[in-house]
């Protein structure tokens, strides 16, 4: 088998998440919301202590946590959900950047359709958004502000924690997609001041189809969100439907995990990262963003006359790679968030692994480039 080194996508389910997730799934298979037996009460038992994972990874209180399939539907949720209160409050202009995930400027172009302006900040080849750029833009009409912590291709880390101070004593909601940086940068996460913060269990070695939305509350009012989806009062009625324990078993663990060895793993994907940076020397490349602001685990890299798609199809028996977002990649383009960096994008690639992660060897990757 190759090596695995798209972390970013998705990463492998841990031993011990995978361990939880079967004894749920055989033993505690009761409905969460069934209150009238032992099986229901044990299944909610396992759903409150995942919530309070969660929630200690993130500094938060468990009741902000709610529960959904991932960081796509948190974004959605965020966005569109403010779109009633945010035209009864004659309050519709939006700010975000020209890089965030396709979950969310997917929901800021349907915004958009309705009347709503959106301002997508634009970046150079930092792919870092500036504060200033940010600020600049806010004026008495603005709703929302969403910025990801962290870009999934790049890696690059953006101002949150900054945009959030800027923004705590405004009339403005503040979202960030926190997916790619939960468990990574926990101390940094837990001192941004944010309303609404999306985050999902597959990228920090949990299952897929799980994910949480967290709404600060603040004067003990939660951002006003409209439910999305109708029909049960699970989650406050702001996610209703069966909450599926064995997935959030498996969330609650991953987020355990982290907490407990988050310190080691980033120590582990720095050492990776340096020992690939000292491999790619061998050839000519540029690294695409911010390097000195990214995340231990992701490095995106342009190599000058090679095509990216050709690259991957000639190593892939010993390396798995990408060259863009998996949820983008159903039919190639080059990568939007590249291209708005002004980088090479038909040229870039992407690797991302993990603490697991064993020694990187990229000596197919670097023959394949010197054989052009």
């Amino acid at each position: 088998m190759p090596l695995y080194l798209d972390f970013n996508a998705t990463t492998p389910v841990h031993d011990e998440v995978l361990e939880v997730m079967i004894e749920v799934y055989q033993k505690n298979f009761g409905n969460p919301a069934s209150r009238t037996h032992i099986h229901g009460h044990q299944a909610k038992q396992l759903v409150d202590n995942s919530r309070k994972n969660i929630a200690a990874v993130l500094g938060v209180n468990a009741s902000e946590v709610i529960f959904t399939s991932g960081a796509t539907e948190s974004n959605n949720i965020s966005i569109l959900g403010l779109e009633e209160f945010g035209i009864s409050q004659g309050k519709k202009h939006i700010i975000s950047s020209a890089i965030e995930h396709s979950s969310v400027l997917g929901p800021l172009e349907q915004l958009s359709r309705k009347g709503f302006r959106v301002d997508l900040i634009p970046v150079g080849p930092t792919g870092r958004i500036t504060v200033e750029d940010v600020i600049s833009r806010v004026t008495e009409e603005t709703l929302l502000v969403s910025v990801m912590h962290a870009n999934n291709e790049t890696g690059v880390i953006q101002p949150v924690k900054e945009i959030g101070e800027e923004l705590v004593d405004r009339n403005v909601y503040f979202h960030v997609d926190a997916a790619q940086t939960l468990g990574k940068l926990v101390e940094e996460l837990r001192e941004v001041k944010y309303d609404l913060l999306s985050i999902t269990a597959h990228k920090i070695y949990g299952p897929q189809g799980i994910g949480a939305l967290v709404l600060k509350s603040k004067k003990y009012k939660r951002p006003p969100i409209t439910p999305l989806m109708f029909g049960g009062k699970q989650e406050k009625g702001l996610r209703p439907g069966t909450l599926p324990a064995p997935l959030i078993a498996g969330f609650g663990k991953a987020a355990e995990l982290a907490l407990q060895h988050y310190g080691d793993w980033r120590a582990k994907e720095l050492e990776i990262k340096n020992n690939l940076l000292s491999q790619l020397e061998g050839i000519s490349y540029l690294i695409n963003g911010d390097i000195c602001n990214s995340l231990p685990n992701c490095i995106n890299v342009s190599i000058p006359g090679v095509d990216s798609e050709a690259l991957m199809m000639g190593i892939n028996e010993h390396l798995s790679v990408s060259n863009g977002s998996a949820c983008t990649s159903s039919e190639y383009k080059p990568s939007y968030v590249l291209q708005h960096m002004g980088a090479l994008a038909e040229n870039a690639v992407r690797l991302s692994w993990g603490p697991n992660t064993d020694f990187v060897d990229l000596t197919s990757l670097i023959k394949f480039v010197q054989s052009i």
